[in-house]
Parts: C-alpha cells; sequence; structure tokens
C-alpha cells in the first residue's frame, strides 16, 4: 500500500505538534511548514527533510513553496493538508484587541495569515489533492462563533470567515473528490494559552482543558477513510463548551 502523504502548516507547537505525532503514529509521511527553519528538539523522523520554511501569507513565498512540495511527492498526489497555521495578536499583558484597538495594517496581517494563506494553499495543491483524492482540514477556533474574553476581533473574524471558506470549497471540490472540513477547538491546554482561559475550565461541562492530542485525533479521523461520507462539516472539540 502507498504511504499516504500530509502537508500541515504550524506544526512546531501545540495543535500542530500532536498531529505531527498522530499521523506518524498511523503510518502517515508528514510533510511541514513555517517560517523558521526545523527545531531539532521536535521528536520525529524525517523532520529536517521533509520540512519547508515559507510564509503562506505572501503569495511569491507559497509559490516557491508549492513547488518545493511538488518535487517531494514521487507519485503527484497528496492526501491531505491541515491548514493549522494561524495568529492571535495580543495587547499588552496578554490583553484582547477589540475592534477599536486594530488598525488596518493588523487586520491584514491577521486576515492573510489566518484565512487567505489556507485559501490560497487550497487552490495552489489542487492538483495534487485531486490526484490523490484527498481532505483538507482547517483548524478553527471556538470564537468564531461567539465572543471571548481573551481572543481578539481580528481573530475572531478570520476564524469565522474560515468556516465560510470550509464550506465553500466542500460544495466546489467535493464533486472532484476532495473532501473539505474543519475541527473547531475551544479551550486546549497548549503553551500559548492565556491563565484567563485555563481558569475557565470550571465552566466547562468536562470541568478540564483539552488536550492537543485530543484535537489531533479528530483531525486524523477526519482525514481517513473512516470519514469518507464526512463533507462540509465543522466538529467541535471542546468539552461541551457551547454556551
Amino acid at each position: 500500500m502507498t504511504q499516504r502523504t500530509l502537508l500541515l502548516t504550524g506544526a512546531s507547537r501545540g495543535i500542530g505538534h500532536a498531529t505531527v505525532k498522530v499521523f506518524q503514529a498511523a503510518g502517515w509521511r508528514v510533510l511541514t511548514v513555517s517560517r523558521t527553519a526545523f527545531d531539532p528538539r521536535c521528536p520525529w523522523h524525517a523532520g529536517a527533510t521533509d520540512h519547508f520554511e515559507g510564509d503562506l501569507s505572501d503569495n511569491a513565498s507559497r509559490t516557491m513553496l508549492v513547488a518545493a512540495v511538488r518535487k517531494t511527492l514521487p507519485d503527484g498526489c497528496l492526501h491531505a493538508v491541515v491548514n493549522n497555521a494561524g495568529i492571535s495578536p495580543k495587547g499588552s499583558d496578554g490583553a484582547r484587541i477589540g475592534v477599536a484597538d486594530t488598525d488596518e495594517a493588523l487586520w491584514l496581517k491577521v486576515l492573510s495569515v489566518n484565512l487567505l494563506g489556507p485559501a490560497g494553499l487550497m487552490r495552489d495543491l489542487l492538483p495534487e489533492l485531486e490526484r490523490g483524492q484527498g481532505s483538507v482540514v482547517n483548524v478553527g477556533s471556538i470564537v468564531g462563533t461567539r465572543v471571548h474574553p481573551y481572543a481578539g476581533a481580528a481573530y475572531a473574524c478570520s476564524k469565522a470567515a474560515l468556516a465560510a471558506l470550509s464550506r465553500e470549497a466542500a460544495a466546489e471540490l467535493g464533486p472532484r473528490g476532495i473532501r473539505v472540513n474543519m475541527v473547531t477547538p475551544g479551550e486546549i491546554e497548549t503553551a500559548i494559552l492565556s491563565d484567563g482561559a485555563r481558569a475557565m475550565a470550571g465552566a466547562i461541562p468536562l470541568r478540564r482543558l483539552g488536550t492537543p492530542e485530543e484535537v489531533a485525533r479528530v483531525v486524523l479521523f477526519l482525514c481517513s477513510g473512516e470519514a469518507s461520507y464526512v463533507n462540509g462539516a465543522s466538529i467541535d472539540v471542546n468539552g461541551g463548551q457551547h454556551a
């Protein structure tokens, strides 16, 4: 059986880091993308070889990245793309940045990384995804559907738009054999989670924060044959945090 290949953005920490480990344990080859060089502390094989540097928000950089990725696909097939990279700017002392304090440059920066990057990557790698009858998973956020005390306006809007992009792409690409879905995490225990968000654990029905591995396992399911009739869906991974 041919080994399946995943292209993952934002792999160096948190959910992305866990996703690499979960997919590799399932036998996948994982190609990782970030704006920095491969960190040798990342505990997975073929890391430096299968890692690509690139700024997904920049069209020229993404064009070079896609060309480099294509050269590593011997049969021209890509079986999954997971758009996990994203930025969530904070104010002083980690405060959320609202509409009144978000200038145009910050709006463009956040939307370029969190929305235009995933859209461009799907478009640019469409031939490889179609050849591999692959799937795309966009990593959203609970803040895309509600006001959150620690996530800013631009970040929230970018995740809401990412949900719309996922629905649009699922409808458009489904006839070509490509499934597009979304995973929507709530409060997940990562290094960048604010202390205030950690304090919200008591209000979550399961009375705890989620782990990156719990999100990664849902991502793996969506990319697997077990989810072969799941398209255009958004799966909440939030411990029941719906209010």
